[in-house]
């Protein structure tokens, strides 16, 4: 019994780190996709993520953003266009796809996903590969 519980409480323990190793970002990653986004994505979304209402939508507090990393991740890659509602308003400007490494796409979700009041964790390399392989 003694060694059953050791067991579990060392199982429950590793879980645990993994979980929080899981939450963390990199500062570099955050500092690499700050840059990421300053010369690509800014022009449009805005220096603090707050869009331009009505033509660029907000990615500051973005419901559509949070709602699906896949898509979030498909849409840098292919663009966008066709309507999109975000926080309760419809966008409609088309947004061209980017051709960014696996490496700069999960700096720049790392960024865009964990500022302008977003909480999304991080973004992983494989995460962004198999995004990339889905039609």
């Amino acid at each position: 019994m003694k060694h059953y519980l050791l067991g579990l409480i060392t199982l429950i323990s590793v879980q645990g780190l993994a979980q929080k190793q899981d939450k963390q970002i990199d500062d570099k990653s955050l500092a690499a996709g700050r840059e990421i986004y300053l010369m690509n994505c800014q022009s449009c979304h805005m220096e603090q993520g707050e869009g331009l209402e009505g033509v660029y939508p907000p990615l500051a507090k973005s419901d559509y953003l949070m709602a699906d990393k896949t898509r979030a991740i498909q849409q840098i890659l292919k663009g966008v266009s066709g309507p999109i509602t975000v926080n309760g308003l419809e966008y409609n400007a088309e947004m061209q796809g980017f051709s960014f490494s696996d490496q700069e796409l999960a700096d720049l979700l790392n960024y865009i996903r964990n500022s302008f009041g977003n909480k999304g964790g991080a973004t992983t390399i494989d995460e962004v590969r198999k995004a990339r392989s889905k039609p």
